[in-house]
């Protein structure tokens, strides 16, 4: 499938402080064509009828109802996170556009943190590290 002909998909930006990572960068390459914030504020008038997504990644980019009116052709929000705290889901299901999250993204790490502290608590294995090797 040619670039054109892949859907577009908005991001803040790959890389940096606070864009996508490179790898999920890569991931996303193969089913859409990649718009950042930049590309799209550069170019609106181009860019926004090509974006049929929007990439959420740590909370980012912010979606507004500026942003939203922006957008004709939206349809879908990925949050690439478990919670959607940060989204107004009525005024974006006022626009007709879907959210979708991970909510199952974390819940195995979670339990093995969860259950990795249970056990050095029980087996203090932290005051035992303190004791065998003091600092």
């Amino acid at each position: 499938m040619a670039e054109e002909e892949l859907p577009g998909v908005l991001i803040l930006d790959v890389g940096g402080t606070h864009g996508v990572l490179e790898d999920l960068a890569a991931l996303l390459k193969k089913h859409f064509h990649l718009i950042t914030m930049k590309e799209f504020l550069g170019n609106k008038e181009e860019m926004s009828k090509k974006i049929q997504s929007v990439f959420v990644f740590e909370c980012r980019p912010t979606i507004d109802r500026e942003l939203l009116e922006s957008l004709p052709n939206l349809k879908v929000i990925g949050n690439s996170g478990v919670g959607v705290d940060h989204l107004d889901l009525k005024m974006i299901s006022s626009f007709g556009v879907k959210v979708t999250n991970t909510p199952h993204a974390v819940a195995d790490p979670t339990a093995d943190i969860g259950m990795a502290l249970m056990l050095a608590s029980a087996r203090r294995l932290v005051e035992g590290n303190v004791l065998n090797f003091p600092g």
